[in-house]
């Protein structure tokens, strides 16, 4: 299971934000804590009832900035509980975070295939005291462990990827929420994928119809950079309005953005993480003899989508590659030369300037790297391929020698053998 602890100023927006889900049939009240009535009962007072239960615990405290908590615990999707197996979770979980004596109101929500509840409720008590925080991570965590062993939910090893994979879905106008459906896909995105620059993270968000764009201007004599989302459909056309990358959150904003960036590039610098698809992406190029849609259709049999840029005379003049098995994302070029715009320009519309297509591919056993004879059969069909590319450089392969002399001959003068 997983929690969510987030805080904010308006209690109207955490309250209406479930209640439309309610309106909406995706969503049920089913737990009510010190409430002032039975928030069950008519719809039409659900909200005021709500307000009213709030209203002395926040008049009491006018120095806490953020005083509305919005809760979500998330069970694994293989979790079956019942709706009074939800609130007495609820009710333990807040017991346990120190929030038992507090009113707040439990919402089940539907609305994805993992059934999920919301709590909303506040973090100052009725004397308007701010109710201790201090390592709320962490005591979270252990809460969220020891509710797990005793309603006997599944514990999953990796907790962000299980939160997050409801949401690595293609967006769908006819869902509705588009809003809440462009914010879920791209925080999930956000935090699960590795990309180097803008132009990866727009093709990848592309994969679930979704749209980025860098909007720049003036306001006032001061110069601003931003980012806006929309939805697409399959074809790539906008659905709706654009979406400020601010009704997000600013992380997901133009600095966000950057910043993430710089950290992935470092990361990859350091040879945190390497390509693991350039076998997929060259055996592909082989078998679709020159076929864009059936190079598109191999790949993605292996967990790959491509995306290609081109202009308005149809020139291919960008290719990234999505891997969606490692989280990864490149523009063709970072894989090697050999998977660059103008080769995948002549594969698709100048076929005829690659010779022997037709050659047969050797059989392909080995997990990592080319067999010799893969090579041969590469070179042959395309005539392009220089293996040796991305291998070792003999410079610094003979720095290396130079400097393992120098450390043998100190090591002998110090009279180590």
């Amino acid at each position: 299971m997983v929690a969510k602890i987030n805080r904010g100023v308006s209690l109207y927006g955490a309250i209406i934000y479930n209640q439309q889900k309610v309106d909406d049939n995706t969503a049920r009240i089913i737990y009510g804590n010190r409430m002032i009535a039975d928030v069950t009962g008519n719809p039409e007072q659900v909200m005021r009832q709500t307000m009213w239960a709030f209203e002395n615990y926040l008049l009491a405290n006018r120095n806490t900035e953020k005083p509305i908590l919005h809760i979500s615990l998330n069970p694994s999707l293989d979790d079956r509980l019942t709706d009074g197996q939800f609130a007495e979770l609820a009710k333990e979980y807040m017991q346990k975070m120190g929030y038992g004596d507090q009113p707040y109101i439990v919402y089940i929500h539907e609305d994805i295939d993992r059934r999920h509840i919301h709590i909303v409720s506040t973090c100052v008590n009725e004397k308007g005291e701010k109710i201790d925080d201090a390592y709320e991570w962490n005591r979270s965590m252990k809460a969220c462990r020891e509710l797990e062993r005793k309603f006997g939910l599944k514990q999953i090893e990796d907790k962000r990827k299980e939160l997050l994979e409801p949401y690595l879905k293609k967006a769908d106008y006819r869902n509705g929420d588009v809003k809440e459906q462009v914010s879920n896909i791209v925080k999930s995105i956000f935090g699960s994928y590795r990309f180097q620059s803008f132009g990866e993270y727009s093709a990848l968000l592309s994969c679930f119809n979704i749209e980025a764009k860098q909007v720049r201007g003036d306001f006032e004599g001061t110069p601003y950079n931003g980012i806006v989302y929309t939805m697409t459909d399959n074809t790539g056309k906008p659905l709706c309005t654009p979406i400020k990358s601010s009704l997000i959150g600013k992380r997901y904003g133009y600095e966000g953005v950057e910043k993430r960036i710089g950290y992935n590039s470092r990361e990859y610098k350091a040879r945190k993480w390497q390509p693991k698809i350039r076998n997929d992406v060259a055996l592909a190029m082989h078998g679709c003899h020159g076929d864009r849609e059936e190079f598109v259709r191999l790949l993605r049999g292996k967990g790959i989508d491509v995306v290609f840029r081109e202009n308005d005379e149809g020139r291919i003049y960008g290719a990234t590659f999505i891997d969606h098995k490692n989280r990864e994302v490149y523009n063709g070029s970072r894989l090697g030369k050999e998977f660059s715009a103008n080769v995948f320009e002549r594969l698709f519309n100048n076929p005829g300037d690659i010779p022997n297509l037709d050659v047969p591919m050797p059989e392909y056993g080995m997990q990592s790297g080319f067999s010799s004879d893969m090579e041969s059969g590469i070179e042959q069909a395309f005539g392009i391929f220089d293996m040796e590319a991305n291998g070792p450089d003999p410079q610094e392969e003979a720095l290396a020698r130079r400097l393992q002399r120098k450390r043998k001959r100190k090591r002998r003068s110090r009279g180590i053998s």
